[in-house]
């Protein structure tokens, strides 16, 4: 693995989409999310100003830019409205994406997930935070993991659950992943593996970055990639690997 700032012209070249894991990498981890009966009260993150003008020159620049997330489509139209017109919203681990105003439902989740929600909204721990409103995948924030989640999810034979340290996201074993929006996108634009590159953080970010021709991982203890950059607190990783791609086609910011 290479450091970003080892990241050159010459190496992006061919590079047509940027693709961008949310949490962790756009903006910082963690979810305040408070559920009391039928009430959800959620924390809406607003990107900073300054990946805002970032995403705007790379648009400018030619580049198509996602945004690959197992959030949900009104979180990240929230979150992101005032970056839309320049990038598409892929979401709730590749089952449907947003472009231009526009829905691509590339899975159909309802018949495999349908069972299991009322069995796992059955269970009472103390860790549990809540369940995040989405369409088609399960999300479950935790203080930590549980138990009971997990004995339940061990007889779900096509369907994965995976800890990322603060949920469990829930959904379809291997249909079901941020690769399959990715490679749709890909085939809206017109593209192939070796004209995108791909940024994550997080366990279920793996497959997106396989599919990518360079990836970018932003914790080097969760996920692989061709370059990797700290996570020092300091600076967002997105901040940091924009910064070296404008740097390099001749843009400051």
């Amino acid at each position: 693995m290479l450091h970003i700032s080892k990241l050159t012209k010459e190496a992006i070249k061919e590079i047509k989409l940027i693709v961008f894991d949310v949490d962790g990498v756009l903006v910082p981890r963690g979810t305040k999310i408070k559920q009391e009966g039928n009430t959800t009260t959620l924390e809406t993150k607003r990107i900073h100003e300054k990946q805002i003008e970032q995403i705007k020159k790379l648009y400018e620049l030619g580049y198509y830019v996602d945004i690959n997330s197992g959030r949900g489509l009104y979180m990240l139209q929230e979150m992101f409205r005032e970056v839309m017109p320049f990038v598409s919203l892929t979401y709730e681990n590749g089952s449907c994406s947003w472009y231009k105003g526009k829905l691509y439902q590339h899975v159909n989740s309802y018949e495999h997930l349908r069972h299991v929600l009322p069995k796992l909204q059955k269970v009472k721990h103390a860790n549990i935070k809540g369940f995040e409103p989405k369409e088609f995948i399960i999300t479950i924030h935790a203080h930590d993991r549980v138990p009971q989640i997990e004995e339940i999810m061990k007889t779900e034979d096509e369907l994965y659950c995976i800890w990322n340290g603060e949920a469990y996201d829930i959904g379809i074993k291997e249909i079901q992943t941020k690769a399959i929006g990715l490679r749709n996108m890909m085939d809206v634009h017109n593209l192939k593996k070796e004209n995108v590159l791909a940024i994550g953080d997080n366990y279920n970010d793996k497959e997106m970055m396989d599919c990518a021709g360079i990836s970018v991982t932003a914790d080097k203890t969760r996920v692989e990639g061709t370059y990797y950059v700290e996570l020092n607190g300091e600076k967002l990783p997105a901040d940091v690997m924009m910064t070296q791609i404008l740097k390099v086609n001749g843009v400051k910011i």
